[in-house]
């Protein structure tokens, strides 16, 4: 946790504000968040006792978030979601939210952490053309065309572990990627 006037990433509750979670959300995925449904669908599942949340908060503003549910027992967890709010981007709040997930689910006892980062918006080369014929030599040769996220994950140490073709609509994967958190 960081103190002392400076932001605090900690533990999300039912007791926070659950409106700016949920602006936050609709602000970064527009599309996934179209209807006041998907997004109380979302923030419910955030407060079940085995989805693990935590906020970066500051002055009871909500900079950013980020959130695991438990796969395959407790051995893998899925990142989902991780989101800044728009005017705090580039200044460490992912990073810092990213390490703190890891740590807490490495002394867990989780093995890797994992997640789908969609191509929707044709920011990879992986969404300019059909991939189906060879999946895997598109993703070895991924280039980002327009600040597509996956790159972030990969300065923080996660590899490029497969693709789903089309898993969005034509010509848009979901880029799967994981990190081992236990050496």
């Amino acid at each position: 946790m960081i103190r002392g006037g400076l932001p605090v990433i900690r533990k999300l509750s039912k007791n926070d504000d659950l409106a700016q979670i949920k602006a936050l959300l609709k602000e970064a995925f527009p599309k996934s968040y179209d209807t006041n449904e998907a997004l109380e669908e979302e923030v419910s599942d955030f407060l079940k006792e085995d989805y693990i949340v935590f906020i970066d908060i500051e002055k009871n503003e909500i900079k950013g978030l980020i959130g695991a549910m438990p796969q395959y027992g407790h051995t893998g967890y899925e990142l989902h979601p991780l989101v800044v709010k728009k005017t705090y981007r580039q200044q460490g709040i992912g990073k810092n939210l990213l390490k703190t997930l890891e740590a807490t689910l490495a002394k867990q006892g989780c093995l890797i952490l994992y997640l789908g980062t969609d191509d929707e918006d044709f920011q990879t080369s992986l969404s300019q053309r059909d991939i189906y014929e060879d999946p895997l030599e598109a993703l070895k040769n991924i280039q980002n065309l327009a600040n597509h996220p996956y790159t972030f994950y990969l300065k923080h140490h996660y590899k490029l572990l497969g693709v789903i073709p089309d898993a969005n609509g034509i010509n848009k994967p979901d880029i799967i990627m994981g990190k081992r958190l236990i050496p």
